[in-house]
């Protein structure tokens, strides 16, 4: 290396990443099983919490709402101030705001339809027992605080030089989404795409870039793998079930990138300007482990005031409780209303029938029904498919709602309150072509094991 670094700066980059890589990508055993720490603490501050979560989850969408309502009427001035930040938004965002206030205010009072009131629908994100926003909140807590230990201190750049010869070629992006793609994996989903939304933002990643990871690698936990196999009451065959979803999520993870719409994705930064063509090139003098080395010190360096890093952390449990939390809800409400009060979902799905039929699934008919209703809810397909006969068509049910990966009561959601570079109709798409091309492989898969 060309450069000398205090002592200081190679504890900042070697313990708080060593640290990081503990919280959010190390599993470890749990009464629930096996979780990465960080969602152990979330675990704990929720049943903590539980008893008034929801009402404060309700009093923030208020904040969220009137707060973006009224910077739509203050002029903006040359600085961007933190109000800016948290509340100068899209009118669709603000409506999104808004909206989940109302739909907030109808489930907590129990005043209006049923749809709305129900637990199938807006309880599944605010029960007061423990409802998705609960755990949200708790998550975004710890995350918003603990992710610059990820992201601050040098390992992404670390990691980065030394992994580009895999991950540009295999799955076009860069060699630092490799830990971002492990956190997925490891760790949760949602993780990722906040991993993957503040990258995306500091400039590490392209638009093109940062929806494929977030499109492709954010997977839900080994832990909620365990509940939809057990839903479907193979638990059993979580081996082969959890190593077909590997299988199939990494021929997944190539195609993806290489198609529409990821593929037309536009390849600039966040700020607009467009990657060097040789961003990711080993300099002279540097093998790919000094490369990474010294930009790790640099970056540690660069962060050594830990009081600015820590304030920034505040800044993003801020961001997703405003800015996210509220649109998880909006969204997640809607798709759960079309999911469980409508048709919506099941006619969309028949056009599946015919081909399950010619993949020999036993139970074409109802399993087709499932094939779309993943969208709404990851957990869907599984409960509907429940109470199907044959063990192969519940696994491949099982498998297939798992490799879909996007679904707006949580990740869907979670990506299009963030400023990733993705639209409800891109998710969409992204679903529909990662069931068509899973459907096939996890059918003979599932007839290989059954």
């Amino acid at each position: 290396m060309n450069k000398k670094f205090h002592p200081l700066i190679w504890f900042l980059f070697i313990g708080l990443s060593v640290i990081g890589i503990f919280l959010f990508i190390v599993p470890v055993h749990s009464p629930d099983g096996l979780k990465v720490p960080i969602a152990l603490l979330a675990n704990w501050l929720s049943s903590n919490i539980v008893s008034f979560i929801h009402w404060f989850a309700y009093i923030v969408f208020i904040i969220s709402a009137i707060g973006s309502i009224v910077m739509h009427f203050v002029p903006q001035s040359g600085k961007v101030t933190v109000f800016d930040v948290l509340f100068r938004t899209h009118l669709f965002w603000t409506i999104m705001r808004v909206l989940a206030v109302i739909f907030a205010t109808l489930y907590l009072f129990q005043i209006g339809p049923e749809a709305f009131t129900s637990e199938n629908t807006t309880g599944l994100l605010l029960n007061p027992d423990g409802g998705l926003v609960t755990m949200l909140f708790a998550l975004f807590f710890f995350a918003g605080l603990l992710l610059p230990l990820l992201t601050d201190f040098g390992l992404l750049e670390f990691f980065g030089s030394m992994m580009v010869k895999i991950m540009r070629p295999i799955f076009k992006i860069p060699g630092r989404a490799a830990i971002d793609c492990l956190a997925s994996w490891v760790g949760d989903g949602t993780i990722g795409v906040l991993l993957t939304s503040r990258q995306y933002e500091e400039g590490n990643y392209t638009a093109r870039e940062a929806a494929a990871i977030a499109t492709t690698f954010s997977v839900v936990s080994i832990t909620f793998c365990f509940v939809i196999i057990e839903t479907v009451d193979l638990g059993q065959y979580f081996l082969p079930f959890y190593g077909t979803v590997i299988l199939t999520g990494f021929i997944l993870a190539v195609i993806m990138p290489r198609i529409y719409p990821l593929r037309n994705k536009p390849d600039t930064f966040f700020d607009g300007s467009s990657p060097e063509k040789h961003r990711e090139d080993v300099p002279e003098g540097f093998n790919p482990f000094t490369f990474g080395l010294q930009n790790a010190l640099m970056k540690a360096e660069s962060n050594k005031n830990l009081l600015r890093v820590a304030q920034g952390g505040l800044k993003n449990v801020l961001e997703m409780w405003i800015g996210i939390t509220p649109v998880i809800v909006a969204f997640g409400t809607i798709a759960l209303i079309l999911a469980e009060y409508t048709s919506f979902f099941k006619i969309l799905g028949m056009p599946f029938e015919p081909i399950l039929q010619l993949l020999q699934i036993p139970y074409a008919g109802e399993a087709a029904q499932t094939m779309i209703i993943g969208f709404a809810d990851m957990l869907l397909p599984s409960i509907l498919g429940a109470d199907i006969e044959s063990e192969l068509t519940r696994f491949f049910i099982a498998t297939v709602s798992v490799t879909q990966l996007i679904y707006m009561s949580e990740v869907g959601g979670l990506i299009l309150g963030t400023k990733l570079p993705l639209k409800l109709w891109d998710l969409f798409v992204i679903f529909l072509i990662r069931t068509i091309i899973s459907i096939p492989i996890v059918a003979l898969i599932s007839h290989l094991i059954f």
